[in-house]
């Protein structure tokens, strides 16, 4: 991980994996509320596992997470925002640099 710090602006450069997260909007309402530890993401899905140990897939591009960076701070980022590979949002960090 990045030795910056996550922010809003920033967090779809930084990597997802071990971050708690929740679902709060999706176009699929059996998926709203989830919430767990990202564990594994590929282009299309974050991988969470919940705290009684089973894993969800979770589709980025239908819904909105809250992402929990701190005991005191969230933020809310549109699946849409971070559908992309963890590489290819990395590439798109670095070709601003």
């Amino acid at each position: 991980m990045s030795d910056r710090k996550i922010t809003p602006l920033n967090i779809a450069q930084h990597e997802l994996i071990g971050l708690e997260v929740e679902v709060i909007e999706s176009s699929h309402p059996n998926l709203i509320g989830v919430k767990g530890k990202v564990i594994d993401e590929t282009k299309n899905l974050l991988i969470l596992e919940l705290k009684n140990g089973r894993r969800v897939k979770v589709p980025k591009s239908i819904c909105v997470f809250r992402f929990f960076i701190s005991e005191k701070h969230r933020i809310v980022v549109k699946g849409e925002e971070i559908a992309k590979s963890p590489d290819e949002r990395l590439k798109k960090c670095v070709k601003r640099w």
